[in-house]
């Protein structure tokens, strides 16, 4: 199975200039939990997930203006959407990241795989590897 049968396609996402207010508001309105952080040419250049703006900025008493480069994770992992999905998961536990950014053959996002999608798509046995390894205590970075 490769990454393109299970990943969400046409991601919401947000800009590094965009204040963390309306990245929260964007992900309310789609019901989601993270947004891939796009530059000018579509290319992902980091990561925001509603644990960023509670940990990153609420916490941290940052403003709602605060511009989302403030706070993003800039390690992302990316695949592409015919990678096969077990060595996505694969990559996924070795990062120990609940979410990768798909991008395209000019490196543009093109979607998004996350736990959940590897759970409604994988193998049951990849499913319960990805959701061990990644919840392992010795996370790398971030808080994605």
């Amino acid at each position: 199975m490769q990454v393109h049968e299970i990943m969400s396609r046409d991601p919401a996402c947000c800009r590094r200039t965009d204040p963390i207010r309306d990245a929260a508001i964007i992900m309310a309105e789609k019901s989601v939990g993270s947004l891939p952080v796009l530059d000018e040419e579509e290319k992902p250049v980091g990561i925001v997930t509603d644990r960023d703006i509670c940990c990153r900025a609420v916490a941290e008493g940052k403003g709602s203006d605060t511009p989302v480069s403030e706070i993003m994770t800039t390690d992302v992992m990316t695949t592409t959407p015919e990678e096969d999905v077990s060595a996505c998961c694969d990559k996924m536990e070795e990062h120990q990241v609940r979410r990768a950014i798909v991008t395209d053959g000019n490196g543009k996002c093109c979607g998004m795989v996350a736990q959940a999608d590897v759970a409604r798509g994988a193998s049951g046995q990849e499913t319960a590897d990805l959701v061990q390894e990644i919840s392992k205590p010795e996370r790398k970075s971030g808080c994605c």
